[in-house]
């Protein structure tokens, strides 16, 4: 039987709290903490919790939808998804690469930062990837960066992780230009991500990579990522796009991204 947990929610009114600010109440017998929601490496210690707070109670639809646009670009060209050998930057616990393996890949190899998330999907789905590296894509050692490349990676799918922090400007460029040219990449970022009154250095980078000759961009869907926790839907856009050529060492540094 699943476990469920206590969850509850801060009350509504005051300031009204960002995607990276928000949190949580969870009791456990006479114990009650505040977790971040971004506090993934306490979050993943906990079987089931990830999943009832973000799936369950926030609807949180994005692994679908973007395995979704990504099976679509793919359909566009002459490659069967079913051959992918895929890098899924930010797996978390592995929902991602689960929905990815309902489609059938070739290759499909998890990685993430927080060793947290190591151990969640071996406890909860290991039978998913074909490998996870717990490992700092913005200091990658040359073992890591030999060991990533020897998988041929034709496809990068990353969801849900980008543009708070979680996954830095420099690891989202380095695990790009690990994939091979005319690989896919999908991912989803936040609707206000694509404005350029956001002036923060992931948005930069992806609008400046969207219009860049280094990605041809196949889909473009704004839809709602999951509900706050005031019950508000979030939006997101699921990008999908093919690789046309690794992103320079300078990119960053002509639009001046330090993050």
């Amino acid at each position: 039987m699943k476990q469920r947990y206590k969850i509850q929610f801060p009350q509504a009114g005051g300031h009204k709290l960002d995607q990276d600010e928000s949190f949580f109440y969870l009791t456990e017998g006479s114990n009650r903490r505040k977790i971040r929601f971004h506090d993934y490496n306490e979050i993943y210690k906990i079987p089931g919790l990830y999943e009832q707070l973000f799936y369950e109670r926030l609807k949180c639809k994005s692994p679908v939808k973007v395995s979704e646009i990504l099976k679509s670009s793919v359909s566009q060209s002459q490659m069967n998804f079913t051959e992918l050998r895929v890098l899924d930057l930010g797996a978390g616990n592995g929902i991602m690469g689960e929905e990815l393996k309902k489609y059938g890949v070739s290759r499909l190899v998890g990685a993430d930062i927080i060793s947290e998330a190591y151990d969640a999907v071996g406890r909860d789905r290991p039978d998913v990837y074909d490998d996870y590296i717990v490992a700092d894509f913005c200091n990658l050692t040359e073992e890591q960066r030999e060991n990533l490349k020897s998988w041929s990676f034709d496809c990068l799918v990353s969801v849900a992780a980008l543009g708070f922090g979680d996954i830095p400007t420099k690891a989202f460029t380095e695990a790009f230009n690990i994939i091979q040219s005319e690989g896919w990449v999908a991912f989803n970022v936040k609707e206000t991500f694509l404005d350029s009154s956001d002036t923060t250095g992931f948005s930069a980078t992806i609008r400046e990579l969207i219009f860049s000759e280094y990605l041809d961009i196949y889909h473009l869907e704004r839809y709602r990522h999951r509900f706050s926790i005031e019950g508000e839907p979030l939006y997101y856009f699921a990008i999908a796009g093919r690789k046309n050529a690794d992103i320079p060492a300078d990119f960053l540094e002509k639009i001046k991204i330090t993050d």
